[in-house]
């Protein structure tokens, strides 16, 4: 992770180049008045999104913690949307592109689930369990591919499980000493 750290300034150099770029290409034109205009009002929607998005984000957390549901989805469902109104209330014609383009539902559902996967990659199974709920896993009969990883000790060969149909579990990762 700290690796990346060092292209922060570099990225964030860029995004500023890039939104002068567009504002420059945008107001010539539209005209300069238009395009300020255009800026003023989308950063007033995105503030008005801002707020409305970090309620639903909450309601959606609280209802799930009520009804003892992982609260995985709802938080990432939120962080997206926050995200997005956030973009949106940043001053700059692209940040605002991007960000209206996060609180559209497809691109929510696709940007949320890629955000889960990397959650789930970053933690422990059980921590990735408690958040997001149980995976579902399918166990095939057979045996295992020639391009898979070589069984270790604490592996399991395949098994024929119920009849070969797939079934429900968890992954549950040992404990290594």
């Amino acid at each position: 992770m700290r690796r990346y750290l060092r292209f922060v300034p570099l990225g964030l150099l860029l995004a500023v180049v890039l939104e002068l770029a567009v504002f420059v290409g945008v107001g010539r034109a539209v005209g300069f008045g238009s395009a300020v205009l255009l800026v003023f009002a989308a950063s007033l929607l995105g503030l008005v999104l801002l707020r409305r998005e970090g309620m639903r984000a909450w309601r959606g957390f609280r209802s799930s913690v009520e009804s003892r549901q992982p609260p995985g989805r709802q938080v990432t469902d939120g962080l997206v949307g926050l995200v997005g109104a956030l973009l949106l209330a940043i001053p700059g014609l692209v940040s605002g592109v991007v960000g209206l383009l996060l609180l559209v539902p497809p691109v929510r559902r696709l940007v949320r689930a890629g955000v889960q996967r990397a959650a789930e990659r970053r933690v422990s199974s059980m921590v990735a369990g408690d958040l997001f709920g149980p995976r579902t896993v399918r166990v095939r009969r057979g045996e295992p591919t020639p391009a898979g990883p070589p069984p270790a000790e604490d592996v399991v060969s395949p098994q024929v499980v119920d009849g070969g149909r797939a079934i429900e579990g968890e992954i549950v990762e040992p404990r290594r000493p």
